[in-house]
């Protein structure tokens, strides 16, 4: 089961070999775009109980507070042609914070007093392989759909000065895909993009909107608002959490 487990947590890295293995021998063939993007995030919501039938529910913003918070994120996208792409996303996040809980918390194994100083750190690390279908392109539009396999790794940590306690979770969920994007002039795109799923267990959305523009050497930059939200609700964990970003991005297109 371990070796099961380390082997997803390195994953994105074998797909990204792999995806360089494959694309570079034919990179005229396509496109490659490397983009990275940045910016502030901050939580309108964080809400946790482990495990999630017998736990006690308590506001993890009490500890972290909820921003704002620096992130960064990396893509790397290959369009094959016109029509189909496959895109790499690779987005680290973390924060943590020391507060007091409102109330006795029952943690996994662990009862946590009230207030007494405690140290929480939420982390939902995400890598997604994406495949997208354009299905529409003109001068004005393109629009497409498909789906992505996201690898989920994340922790939630409760520490006082005498106890500690967390939570793992890793694991790999499928999600569709959209994109649209408008484009007013040759130079200028507004993007809609969004990746997310749901079922009785629980949700993940992912999506952003941007403007994009193109300068004449390959470079674009981008801004824009992106949202994240979701989490799971089972007997062994109960959390959900809402993260909007302010968002800055630049790639490079060759």
């Amino acid at each position: 089961m371990k070796d099961k487990l380390i082997m997803i947590k390195y994953l994105p890295c074998l797909l990204a070999i792999v995806s360089l293995l494959i694309f570079a021998p034919h990179a005229d063939a396509g496109t490659m775009d490397v983009e990275i993007e940045g910016g502030a995030a901050w939580f309108s919501q964080n809400n946790v109980r482990v495990p999630g039938d017998t736990g006690t529910k308590f506001d993890m913003l009490d500890l972290t507070g909820s921003g704002p918070q620096p992130y960064i994120r990396l893509y790397a996208t290959y369009e094959f042609n016109p029509r189909h792409a496959l895109r790499l996303t690779l987005a680290p996040f973390e924060i943590a914070g020391t507060g007091t809980l409102n109330e006795d918390v029952t943690f996994e194994d662990t009862v946590f007093p009230a207030s007494t100083k405690t140290k929480g750190t939420y982390r939902f690390n995400t890598y997604r392989l994406t495949y997208r279908w354009t299905f529409h392109r003109s001068d004005r539009w393109h629009l497409g759909l498909g789906a992505a396999a996201l690898i989920r790794d994340a922790k939630i940590q409760l520490e006082q000065s005498d106890r500690k306690d967390h939570k793992n979770d890793l694991g790999i969920v499928p999600l569709l895909h959209l994109y649209a994007a408008y484009l007013p002039d040759e130079n200028i795109e507004f993007i809609f993009d969004l990746e997310g799923a749901w079922s009785p267990q629980g949700r993940a959305v992912d999506a952003a909107l941007k403007a994009r523009y193109t300068f004449d050497a390959g470079w674009y930059a981008e801004a824009g608002y992106r949202t994240l939200e979701g989490g799971a609700d089972n007997d062994t964990v109960y959390t959900f959490a809402w993260i909007h970003y302010a968002l800055a991005a630049a790639g490079y297109r060759f």
